[in-house]
């Protein structure tokens, strides 16, 4: 991916962990690595084909300005979000904040704090069989939707699926949404956990009845398998209620444990 640097921008801010770095301040040095497409804007010659780097340094200093913290990872992590949140064609930053006049006590050059922060591409599958079970699924889109560090990109259409896992109950609705996030796995599922508590969402039998279900199926080409959370979905491949709204969205994607299409998937997967 292409990359426009913005190096050494000096702004007299008040971030630290001493109370008299708050009240008087001292000077911060920032370097902005800022990732994104400039294809476009190399054809065109047209500014808002691009990031203007005057503007970019302008929100640093305006924003690191506005606000007052202690640590250097609170002012990098916050300001790398501002920066995503803030410019559509930015799709990764990664942030250096260095701090010269550091009171340590000792003779030193500067200490820093280095992060890098992106967009990320997940896929959700939705479910419901209890009440109105599209208002659920609705309510779900929706309320991921409005979380700042969230873009919901594309929506598949609600199918009705057979109960899976052997519990007598009710029919469920099923779909699936692609969802661009700022937010890492673990605070996705958080997320996706507080929307089903919304919802009414009780976990007492496995496969049982809910209201809302929430599930990460990906999560860019993630390999993850801890405890709580294991992405792939792991039995994704199994489960062919999922695998249907998935393809209407992404087709393409490829499994990256199975090698495999999300559409090779569904035609080799058994009926649920």
């Amino acid at each position: 991916m292409d990359k426009i640097t913005i190096r050494g921008l000096e702004v007299f801010a008040k971030h630290g962990v001493y109370p008299e770095e708050n009240a008087l301040g001292q000077k911060f040095r920032f370097t902005a690595a800022l990732y994104l497409d400039t294809r476009r804007a190399g054809k065109s010659d047209a500014l808002e084909d691009s990031l203007n780097y005057g503007e970019v340094s302008q929100c640093i200093t305006r924003f690191v300005r506005e606000h007052t913290w202690k640590l250097l990872e609170r002012v990098a992590e916050e300001l790398a979000r501002a920066l995503l949140l803030e410019y559509p064609l930015l799709e990764r930053v990664e942030l250096e904040v260095e701090k010269p006049w550091a009171p340590v006590g000792l003779p030193l050059e500067t200490v820093s704090v280095s992060v890098c922060r992106g967009w990320h591409t997940a896929y959700v599958a939705l479910g419901s069989n209890l009440g109105d079970k599209k208002a659920y699924l609705d309510l779900g889109v929706r309320m991921l939707g409005e979380d700042p560090d969230c873009r919901v990109t594309k929506v598949s259409s609600y199918l009705v699926t057979a109960p899976y896992g052997g519990v007598e109950q009710d029919d469920f609705l099923n779909g699936a949404l692609e969802l661009r996030t700022l937010l890492t796995p673990e605070e996705l599922l958080q997320k996706l956990h507080a929307i089903e508590g919304a919802a009414g969402r009780e976990r007492l039998v496995r496969w049982g009845p809910r209201t809302l279900d929430l599930d990460i199926l990906f999560y860019d080409d993630l390999v993850l398998d801890a405890p709580a959370l294991q992405i792939p979905h792991k039995e994704l491949h199994l489960r062919s209620f999922v695998l249907r709204p998935l393809a209407e969205l992404a087709p393409w994607k490829r499994h990256p444990l199975l090698g495999k299409t999300v559409a090779e998937l569904l035609e080799g997967c058994p009926a649920d």
